[in-house]
């Protein structure tokens, strides 16, 4: 025999609220996109293999790049960038500068010097606007949002505390950095 619980109606109880310091307590550790929006915990589907072929162009070009030139470290998602307890973000990319690396430690805890993010119809809202504003305000000094669907790349920079487009490519284009000075890159021909 089944039985039942029965609840009082009301109010729903509001989300938990966690700082990073409690999630790397309390959970095990995960390749399931997890990031956090003022201590609220917000979870993706893992990418899709479209996604995956166009972040390892990118990953390929700009590791190759950075390293030739000995200008500090690129890394992938899933790992934490941890802007604050509260502010927890997984960018596709990040770049860290050779003289920011003591940022790098069990994750990333500080600022990226730059951060790539491939929009899916999924993210377009929170790659384009929400995380856009969030990289602005802690102060990435350059943002690369890669369209697929357009086949476009936006490269942002940090100006006077504000971003201002400072390339932007669609395909057979090239697309430039200006903090990595000489680093251009033009959308994938294999990429879906």
């Amino acid at each position: 025999m089944a039985t039942a619980s029965l609840t009082r109606p009301g109010r729903p109880r509001p989300p938990r609220l966690w700082t990073y310091s409690e999630l790397r307590a309390e959970w095990p550790e995960t390749n399931q996109p997890i990031e956090f929006w003022n201590g609220e915990l917000v979870m993706a589907p893992s990418p899709s293999p479209g996604h995956q072929d166009v972040i390892f162009h990118f990953a390929r070009a700009f590791h190759d790049f950075v390293t030739r030139h000995g200008l500090g470290k690129v890394f992938l998602t899933p790992l934490d960038v941890v802007l604050s307890e509260r502010r927890v973000v997984q960018q596709d990319l990040v770049f860290i500068a050779r003289e920011n690396l003591g940022i790098v430690r069990d994750c990333i805890r500080g600022v990226p010097d730059l951060t790539l993010e491939v929009v899916s119809e999924l993210s377009w809202r929170r790659d384009r606007i929400e995380k856009k504003a969030l990289y602005e305000q802690y102060g990435v000094k350059e943002y690369w949002l890669v369209d697929p669907d357009n086949r476009s790349i936006e490269v942002f920079a940090l100006v006077k505390g504000a971003y201002r487009l400072h390339s932007k490519a669609a395909a057979g284009q090239t697309a430039r950095s200006k903090l990595l000075a000489g680093f251009t890159l033009a959308w994938p021909q294999t990429a879906s």
